[in-house]
């Protein structure tokens, strides 16, 4: 048993024996292959490019950039030369990536060559010695940089707990708080997913997802990489060219807003499905019309499973019918290795199917909150457990249902969006006297953010000039799709908001 426990050498580790084949087919724009071997020279040249900067040991490297096959190569080569990756979404404006470099104090920052600009200046004010551009067409500073390394490099050898990631999940305070993910928490789950899914040789895997958070970027692409398989790659989501390609593939990663984008083309069919071999949801909520509706279509059943940041993934549907079927509206048992448990209001356990806080623990739980010790001891339980934030109920078969969250966290086409956040801007404009922001049902999002705004004594702000300014500030999926100014906020006896009534009074906004 080797020492060494670089995620990295794992996924090299599995890797075909024919270095020559096909590892990603881009399926959009020019089609390009690239071959295990070229993943495995272009990662050896820009771990060499990292390795001759001088970094200090654990260096953070900060990565905002379109989706591309070069820039998952970049996060591999960054554990490959044993730094610390740390994603940032494409959406995210100057205000959230300045307090997120300022927070994670990177030593490497690289960006879309449009916005570096802007990016760089934020970089070099908080002590960022390098930044380097990466286009998704294969240009920028860094592959330019990169081409004078040489294309062979020993992995960095890393213990189990060495940090492998920082995912940033803003706190219902507003504030974001970076889960620090090690080598171990993310290849324990990477193993235990590729058995509990049943990955076998020859599958092949359609990635549509974005690779700044855990679905696109872990559980989709270690999958992949982890079981030597091939993956067609597109850069972003287009049904109809999703459709076109379904026949070479036999699985398929989505939230559940592609799950309803497929079923609304006539070409998808069960003929377009007939190799495919499973169909996977997570992020959000899948409605049980579209699971229903799913099935009866395409002839399958889609497995959903459930995840955090902070945890990877926790529990799933089963793969194997052995193993019981697949259950809408649920997310099927802990994961092999995970332990799970409902607490109540009084800490103690709950009956089955009684309503109460989830925690969990295992290999895969993250080891705490980036400079955050306080907050981590909040979320922990004395014992050991992760306090999720999540409300659910688990039967006495042991399958698991998410009910709701505790506070008041929003999940919008997959993305997290966290009320506090996005009022504390609000609160802020000219104008503005309060706000409460909530999500509501919505056919295709799971969720629609939706702000309900209070005026200032004699102003009069309009939802149109607010939704503008919302949008220089903060990233597109949190902007409210509707916006409301009224005379006052309901509240309760003791002056808190009751968004429960908010809730409730426009539920049926986005109702077709």
């Amino acid at each position: 048993m080797t020492d060494d426990h670089n995620l990295f050498t794992e996924l090299r580790n599995a890797f075909p024996a024919d270095l020559g084949a096909t590892a990603i087919e881009t399926a959009d724009g020019d089609r390009r292959f690239y071959t295990w071997r070229d993943i495995d020279r272009a990662t050896a040249m820009l771990a060499n490019l990292l390795g001759s900067l001088g970094l200090p040991a654990g260096a953070r490297v900060a990565v905002q950039t379109e989706k591309s096959v070069e820039a998952l190569m970049l996060y591999l080569a960054v554990l490959r030369a044993g730094f610390v990756y740390l994603p940032l979404n494409t959406a995210y404006q100057g205000g959230e990536v300045e307090y997120f470099i300022g927070n994670a104090e990177p030593s490497v920052v690289v960006c879309s060559g449009k916005n570096f600009g802007w990016v760089s200046k934020i970089a070099f004010r908080a002590g960022t010695a390098h930044v380097f551009t990466l286009n998704d067409d294969r240009t920028g500073s860094l592959l330019e940089r990169a081409a004078h390394h040489s294309d062979r490099h020993t992995p960095a050898r890393k213990a189990e707990g060495d940090m492998a990631a920082i995912l940033y999940t803003s706190g219902t305070t507003g504030r974001s708080k970076g889960a620090m993910l090690s080598h171990g928490n993310l290849l324990s789950n990477a193993l235990t997913l590729k058995s509990y899914w049943g990955w076998k040789p020859g599958d092949v895997l359609i990635h549509v997802l974005p690779i700044f958070h855990v679905h696109g970027l872990f559980v989709a692409s270690h999958g992949a990489l982890l079981n030597g398989s091939k993956m067609i790659w597109f850069s972003r989501f287009d049904p109809l060219a999703v459709i076109a390609r379904l026949p070479e593939a036999t699985v398929f990663m989505g939230v559940p807003t592609l799950y309803v984008r497929l079923l609304g083309e006539a070409g998808f069919t069960r003929e377009t499905c007939r190799n495919m071999r499973l169909f996977i949801s997570g992020s959000a909520p899948l409605l049980i019309e579209t699971f229903n509706d799913f099935r009866a279509r395409s002839g399958h059943t889609i497995l959903e499973r459930y995840g955090m940041s902070e945890t990877v993934m926790l529990t799933s549907n089963p793969c194997d019918p052995a193993l019981g079927e697949r259950r809408g509206g649920t997310v099927g048992f802990a994961l092999p290795g995970v332990q799970l448990r409902v607490m109540d209001d009084q800490r103690r356990p709950c009956a089955a199917d009684e309503i109460g806080g989830i925690e969990v623990r295992g290999p895969n739980v993250f080891a705490g909150y980036w400079r955050m010790p306080e907050k981590t001891a909040e979320e922990f339980t004395p014992d050991g457990w992760f306090k999720t934030g999540d409300v659910g109920k688990v039967d006495a078969q042991g399958v698991v249902t998410i009910v709701g969250r505790s506070k008041d966290l929003i999940i919008t086409g997959g993305y997290n969006v966290y009320p506090a956040e996005v009022e504390g801007y609000l609160n802020d404009m000219p104008g503005v006297a309060e706000s409460a922001v909530i999500g509501v049902p919505h056919p295709d999002f799971g969720e629609g953010v939706v702000a309900v705004v209070v005026a200032k004594p004699g102003a009069a702000p309009t939802p149109d000039v607010l939704m503008g300014e919302l949008k220089t500030r903060i990233a597109n999926f949190k902007v409210p799709k509707h916006l409301f100014v009224v005379p006052d906020l309901p509240r309760n006896a003791m002056g808190k908001v009751q968004k429960n009534l908010l809730r409730e009074q426009h539920k049926g906004l986005f109702a077709r």
